[in-house]
C-alpha cells in the first residue's frame, strides 16, 4: 500500500510563496516518478508539475519560472515550492504517484487559497 501525505498548505497574498511537502511510502521512491496535481473549485483536476526518478522536471505552463518541483530519495519526499502566488493558484494541490505496481496514488489534498 502506498501512502502519500501532504503538508504545507494555507493562505497567502498574493505574491507570496508557499512550500508544500509530501511524505512518501509502500513504494521503492528512488524509482518512482512523482508529480503534483491540483483542482481549483468548479474546475478540473490538472498536472501541475512532475519529477522523473532521474531528476528531469516538467511544468504546465501557467507555473513555469514560479514553481519548483524537487525530491529527495533519502527522506522520501518531494517538494512543490510555489513562488509569486497569484489568486488562480488557489487549489487543492495533491500528491501522486503516476504509476505503482499497475495503478496510480493520490494524497488527500492540502489546500491553498491565495487572497488579500
Amino acid at each position: 500500500q502506498v501512502h502519500l501525505v501532504e503538508s504545507g498548505g494555507g493562505l497567502v497574498q498574493p505574491g507570496g510563496s508557499l512550500r508544500l511537502s509530501c511524505a512518501v511510502s509502500g513504494t521503492i521512491f528512488r524509482l518512482t516518478a512523482m508529480a503534483w496535481y491540483r483542482q481549483a473549485p468548479g474546475k478540473q483536476r490538472e498536472l501541475v508539475a512532475l519529477v522523473t526518478p532521474g531528476g528531469p522536471t516538467n511544468y504546465t505552463d501557467s507555473v513555469k519560472g514560479r514553481f519548483t518541483i524537487s525530491r529527495d530519495n533519502i527522506r522520501n519526499r518531494v517538494f512543490l515550492q510555489m513562488n509569486s502566488l497569484t489568486p488562480e493558484d488557489t487549489a487543492v494541490y495533491y500528491c501522486n504517484v503516476p504509476r505503482y505496481r499497475d495503478r496510480t496514488w493520490w494524497g488527500q489534498g492540502t489546500r491553498v487559497t491565495v487572497s488579500s
